[in-house]
């Protein structure tokens, strides 16, 4: 069987490469895997996949036409808060999948923030005619349940990510911190220079060695590259692609503060304190679910030194998850793969 996966991938997105990843780690072993990307070269050569570019007409509908299965392949691929086109370009293939006979799945969603009729139609009239469904949050599977379509709910797929120690890691000083922040609107130019004022007294306080982690080179090291230089000789910009060598990062940092939802659930999954900076409902999600500390952008301190501080009790007095808690995520986790072996047997 041959099951076209799609989803942003090839994007240099950290999150979308190590959702592939895990997908492809969790495909029966009797399903061949061919790839929509971005870069189809870089999938092929760093995943040994077939892979086509995910916007070249031509060769999508050939890839289509030579699969089994379709497989949306994780993550907030149908919501219209950052792109209209998004939800138009994953549902007009699902639709186009199901009208060619493929069994359809998909995987591991998170549905949503939908503001527009149009979108909501579409991600309806799609998740309900696949073979199987599967989210990461339960307000996903709040909206599905008001749809009456049938799904499973697991912890995002991410969380059963196998991680590779990264080389060089452990000659950097010690402790370290993992920061990773992201261009966004609610990130205004105020809020990231009290961010980096707290940064640099947070930084004073603890000793700690600050690693600055891009998880999206084009939205990411630009403002990795400004902290730095306020961080001489005390901080590191660590640019890594390979998701098992990103989330491994994280088995040598202490404390992690994040705007990207993956950065925090690969950092939780190996054990770090984790504070959170959110942009999205997603990341929201997460802080619930994992009564994880943060706050949304919007509502961010204005004096850094509130900033700091409660950064520094946290990584004095904060909990990370336990052994028990993480493993119970992993294994719960796991079971999107369930879904993948449903569908395709």
């Amino acid at each position: 069987m041959r099951a076209l996966l799609s989803g942003y991938y090839g994007k240099g997105n950290g999150g979308d490469e190590a959702l592939l990843a895990t997908l492809l780690q969790m495909l029966p072993p009797h399903v061949t895997p061919v790839v929509l990307s971005g870069n189809p070269e870089e999938t092929r050569s760093r995943y040994g996949v077939e892979s086509h570019e995910r916007m070249a007409v031509a060769p999508v509908l050939q890839a289509l036409r030579s699969c089994d299965a379709f497989v949306w392949g994780g993550g907030s691929l149908i919501q219209d808060v950052t792109s209209t086109i998004s939800p138009v370009y994953y549902g007009g293939l699902m639709a186009l999948a199901q009208k060619m006979g493929l069994k359809t799945v998909a995987w591991a969603q998170g549905i949503g923030p939908l503001k527009r009729a149009p979108t909501r139609f579409l991600a309806k009239y799609s998740f309900g005619h696949c073979t199987k469904v599967s989210v990461r949050d339960r307000a996903s599977a709040a909206l599905l349940s008001d749809w009456q379509i049938p799904f499973l709910i697991a912890p995002d797929p991410v969380w059963a990510l196998s991680s590779r120690p990264v080389p060089g890691l452990w000659d950097l000083p010690a402790p370290r911190v993992a920061v990773t922040l992201r261009s966004h609107p609610q990130l205004t130019q105020a809020r990231l220079a009290n961010l980096t004022r707290a940064l640099i007294d947070f930084q004073i306080a603890t000793q700690a060695f600050i690693l600055l982690l891009p998880f999206q080179k084009s939205e990411d090291l630009s403002i990795a590259q400004a902290i730095a230089p306020q961080l001489p000789n005390v901080s590191k910009i660590l640019c890594l692609e390979d998701p098992q060598l990103l989330k491994g990062v994280f088995q040598g940092v202490e404390m992690a503060i994040g705007m990207r939802l993956h950065s925090l659930i690969m950092a939780a999954a190996e054990g770090c304190r984790c504070f959170a900076l959110s942009y999205d409902p997603k990341v929201n999600r997460l802080m619930e679910d994992l009564d994880m500390p943060g706050w949304d952008l919007t509502s961010l301190p204005e004096d850094a030194n509130v900033i700091s501080t409660t950064w520094i009790e946290h990584y004095a007095n904060g909990d990370p998850l336990s052994p028990a808690q993480i493993q119970s995520l992993v294994d719960r986790a796991l079971m999107h793969r369930q879904v993948l072996q449903e569908a395709f047997t």
